[in-house]
């Protein structure tokens, strides 16, 4: 089992400068890296403050400067918002940086308010096909002067410039349904998948339509599993530590939704909580569900249901750390997870 730090700049009043939290989040990759961490992940979102992210590339290109060892990954870009030679090349360029230890997600993406922002408003369900286009024509540009005429992108011919110094540059596809697992495997990328605020049985769901997509292609060399999940360890002496955490992710998860409903408009890239009352039937959104579903726990806690996802076929853990605690409780949670949890699968 591998272990990743997926990380955004999180921001949600203006306490905090952008500055801290840019300082923040390279201490925390610098801790992931002296413990073993093998990539960093970082994503792409736009006008929202408690995903502070418009283009993972300067980010990651930064955090090569000051590690040596971790991987950077972009963890996505969202194929509609981008164009394949300006993807090659910032990919390329991002891998010559870091000497080889680039790693790029592509997500088809999902919230309509940044369609309605970066793609001229047509439906976040639409983006499947752009990401279909897009990875082929990104990996003809790496290869070489390629001309492109699809059904969305037209460009005479081109090539990526740099070139990546990784041959292949691993490509990982963000997936959920069976088609997305299909497509990835067929073309030979790696799958990342997350089970949201849904139970172990999604995971198995998950892996068992990644599993189905490897059945289908027998000849394609099996691909990578990660599996991303919002994380925070707790001590053992504190048997109510859950609490904080559950309580933490319950508010990120209501804010997602606020954001995924697209029915508010924000105000300068603040966005409230969808309010408690909306899930009262909704019990997956409780912090006493959240606890069992979230990867919020003791270390030993935590290592069992790991070594679970480890029997699953998971070859890559991502501690997803955005949950609106504060820089402190963050540093206490991964420092638990390096010291105890990590040395369990040595």
């Amino acid at each position: 089992m591998r272990f990743s730090l997926f990380i955004h700049m999180e921001r949600w009043d203006e306490t905090v400068s952008h500055r801290e939290l840019f300082e923040d989040l390279t201490e925390l990759t610098l801790m992931a890296e002296a413990g073993g961490f093998g990539t960093v992940w970082i994503g792409e979102h736009h006008s929202m403050e408690y995903t502070v992210s418009p283009n993972p590339m300067p980010q990651l290109a930064y955090l090569a400067a000051r590690t040596s060892t971790i991987r950077l990954g972009a963890g996505t870009i969202i194929a509609p918002f981008w164009n394949p030679t300006r993807v090659a090349g910032e990919a390329a360029l991002l891998d010559v940086i870091s000497n080889g230890r680039a790693e790029i997600g592509l997500a088809r993406g999902a919230y309509q308010f940044e369609f309605d922002r970066m793609a001229g408003g047509i439906p976040a369900s639409s983006g499947g096909n752009h990401l279909r286009e897009l990875v082929p024509a990104v990996r003809e540009l790496w290869a070489g002067d390629y001309a492109h005429d699809g059904d969305i992108w037209q460009f005479p011919t081109s090539t990526s410039v740099p070139k990546p110094i990784q041959r292949p540059l691993p490509i990982w596809i963000a997936a959920r349904d069976p088609e997305s697992h299909k497509f990835a495997v067929r073309n030979g990328c790696n799958v990342m998948v997350t089970p949201l605020m849904k139970g172990d049985e999604e995971v198995v769901d998950l892996r068992d339509k990644f599993q189905a997509a490897l059945d289908e292609n027998p000849d394609v060399p099996r691909p990578d599993l990660m599996v991303l999940r919002h994380t925070y360890v707790h001590p053992a002496d504190e048997p109510d530590g859950w609490v904080a955490g559950a309580t933490a992710v319950n508010r990120f998860y209501r804010t997602f939704d606020a954001w995924f409903g697209n029915k508010t408009t924000p105000v300068d890239g603040f966005l409230e909580p969808s309010p408690e009352s909306k899930f009262a039937e909704r019990p997956e959104f409780g912090i006493d569900s959240l606890h069992r579903t979230a990867m919020i726990g003791t270390p030993d806690e935590v290592i069992e249901r790991i070594r679970y996802y480890e029997q699953l076929g998971v070859d890559e853990y991502s501690f997803w750390c955005d949950n609106g605690m504060s820089h402190e409780e963050k540093k206490r949670s991964l420092a638990l997870f390096i010291e105890q949890v990590v040395p369990a699968f040595g």
